[in-house]
């Protein structure tokens, strides 16, 4: 299925990812999934949330530079290759390149759900539905 992720960036310092979360939970929003990724100078602090609208008005508000995305998440058997068989080789095998991925784990026991950043989300969300 088609969501929403906001993209926080952020220098690489210190209580500045906690400054982030403090503005989400201000807001009484929920977290979903969260991943990090920093290079020595900023980060990327790439989120999804139960209200995106209101937690990009509330970060940027705060000062953050907040871009919103739409990306895909699917759903693959916790299982030894779960992943490469639901989700990497039915997209590589209809040309869709994937940016980047990351994962959580569903409330459902044996599943997992796999945030993706691809060039195609539209036809990307066919392949998987």
């Amino acid at each position: 299925m088609k969501i929403k992720q906001i993209s926080v960036f952020a220098e690489n310092k210190p209580g500045r990812l906690m400054e982030i979360l403090k503005v989400i939970e201000a807001e009484k929003i929920n977290l979903s999934a969260i991943s990090v990724a920093e290079t020595d100078e900023f980060g990327i602090v790439r989120m999804v949330m139960n209200n995106t609208d209101a937690g990009a008005a509330a970060l940027k508000a705060a000062g953050f530079t907040v871009r919103v995305d739409d990306l895909i998440c699917a759903t693959a058997p916790d299982v030894e290759g779960g992943l490469l068989n639901s989700i990497i080789k039915p997209l590589a095998a209809e040309g869709i390149n994937i940016d980047y991925f990351y994962t959580y784990l569903d409330k459902a026991p044996g599943l997992a759900q796999i945030v993706i950043k691809c060039d195609d989300v539209d036809k990307a969300e066919k392949i998987l539905a």
